[in-house]
């Protein structure tokens, strides 16, 4: 636990201040937030100062554990290492803006004096983007997402075999009542820890989310991301259906690809069949609104795929013709022939052939998985705690002297003004985000820089730290998450000169 400078006392309660809030805890309670305690006078910290430890050797082979000299025996938790990063988890805010960071922590990296700043910012102005891999209708574009009745966000724009949600954001947080403030913050903070979260969608479906887990939807779980749009799908599977089908139509919200009218059936001679799809036309072989937004068929709001069609022209068609239609992920899919009347007669078994075609577009959609990334803007109070000129150190950042990364994950810095990050919560340790009652999100933040540069941008040199002594009161080791690079390789930042 890491101990915190107390400001105040009053009837024998701390006074922290490491928020707005501004609590008084009484002795062997916690505050509000439950992140800072009173534990026998001192002011502390109650979750542990996280350290990352690189569990990869030089040469790119896993190091067999060995246990430390100072620890009796492995708690399961503990990984060898040879490196190590500070991360912000657990560090403490900066708090009123005047105080140095919590850490400053000094090391060397490849021959180079380093440095890294580590706080816990106190996020007003935060949200989340997510990304659902789905080609299901969540909702029109900017409905109310709903928790608990309070409006969170809203739905943005469809991207390619997704549907991307906007939650947070300060006029959420502050900006309505006191409630929305509330479940919006609370919102943000289980998402961000990857607990799951139910959500409604105005006019749409209701929403089960969770980082790295299939998205739930009206109580089903997604199992896969669609290939491609229907056009898409024509284009890559044209050639496995020659020989055994006649037709293909490829059911799509976005885009119905038609097999004898694309220009991949046009390149393979496949001959027109007498197809007319209901639609807006698009160019040969892709049609736009074949039917409305739904979560049945491609997206759409069909059920029975015959609906898109209108009759087939008797100049052209002929019977015995053979038609698969199929959604963009495969799970729909039915196999017809032509009778004499030119009407498509359902087929109960598929050929051999055909049912192989079906079964590769399967495999050839990624699991569905929903996406959580963090977003915030790092505002004065974070910067004072780097610097005390705090625009030196945006910058620094633009300029790629300064390397951000949240919880030892690397951040993704917006151009324009100001410090806007955004991080993939899964890369990040569990339980890195907390909050305060304000509403605001607390998340860990961390930059990385040269010793020279950091002396440069006129930062808090009398508060560096070796970072020896910033493991001795870490209580908490783990491994980089997700696959992340390690933060202070020299790939991430330049390196000056």
């Amino acid at each position: 636990m890491v101990k915190q400078q107390v400001e105040s006392t009053a009837n024998g309660k701390i006074r922290c201040d490491a928020c707005p809030v501004m609590c008084y805890i009484a002795d062997g309670r916690a505050g509000a937030c439950d992140r800072y305690a009173n534990v026998g006078g001192d002011l502390i910290r109650v979750d542990p100062l996280t350290i990352i430890e690189n569990t990869i050797s030089e040469g790119g082979n896993i190091v067999p554990f060995l246990a430390r000299p100072d620890e009796a025996e492995w708690d399961g938790d503990l990984v060898q290492s040879t490196k190590r990063f500070v991360t912000a988890v657990g560090a403490g805010t900066t708090y009123p803006d005047y105080k140095p960071a919590p850490f400053i922590v000094s090391q060397k990296e490849n021959g180079v004096d380093m440095v890294t700043v580590v706080t816990e910012g106190i996020f007003s102005y935060c949200g989340a983007k997510v990304k659902i891999d789905t080609d299901r209708f969540l909702g029109p574009e900017t409905s109310a997402i709903r928790v608990d009745g309070e409006t969170v966000g809203h739905v943005t724009t469809g991207e390619y075999g997704s549907q991307m949600l906007s939650l947070g954001g300060v006029h959420h947080l502050t900006g309505g009542s006191k409630k929305e403030g509330r479940v919006t913050c609370d919102t943000l903070l289980k998402l961000c820890n990857g607990e799951a979260v139910d959500m409604q969608v105005d006019g749409g479906v209701s929403l089960t989310v969770k980082a790295g887990a299939a998205p739930v939807i009206n109580g089903a779980a997604e199992s896969r991301m669609r290939v491609g749009c229907g056009s898409a799908t024509i284009g890559m599977f044209a050639k496995q259906w020659m020989g055994h089908v006649d037709e293909v139509v490829v059911v799509d919200d976005h885009i119905t690809g038609v097999l004898s009218e694309h220009q991949a059936g046009k390149l393979l001679d496949v001959p027109p069949t007498g197809i007319r799809i209901k639609g807006r036309r698009s160019t040969p072989g892709r049609y736009f609104q074949v039917a409305e937004p739904g979560i049945g068929w491609g997206g759409t709001n069909i059920a029975d795929p015959l609906t898109i069609l209108s009759e087939f022209d008797p100049k052209t068609a002929w019977p015995g013709m053979r038609m698969l239609m199929v959604s963009t992920t495969g799970e729909q899919y039915a196999y017809y022939v032509l009778d004499e009347n030119l009407r498509p007669e359902i087929q109960t078994v598929l050929p051999a052939a055909i049912q192989e075609s079906v079964e590769i577009i399967a495999e050839n959609c990624e699991p569905a998985l929903s996406s959580v990334m963090f977003i915030g803007g790092a505002g004065g109070s974070l910067r004072a705690g780097v610097t005390t000129n705090p625009v030196r150190l945006t910058r620094s950042v633009k300029e790629a002297l300064t390397y951000v990364s949240c919880g030892g994950a690397p951040a993704y810095v917006w151009p324009g003004g100001g410090i806007t990050v955004m991080a993939d919560v899964t890369q990040m340790p569990a339980n890195s985000f907390g909050y305060v009652p304000t509403p605001a999100l607390v998340a860990p933040i961390e930059f990385t820089m040269r010793l020279e540069d950091y002396r440069a941008l006129g930062g808090h040199m009398e508060a560096v730290v070796p970072i020896e002594e910033a493991l001795a009161v870490a209580e908490r080791r783990v491994s980089p998450m997700g696959g992340s690079p390690w933060p202070t390789e020299g790939r991430n930042f330049r390196w000056g000169g």
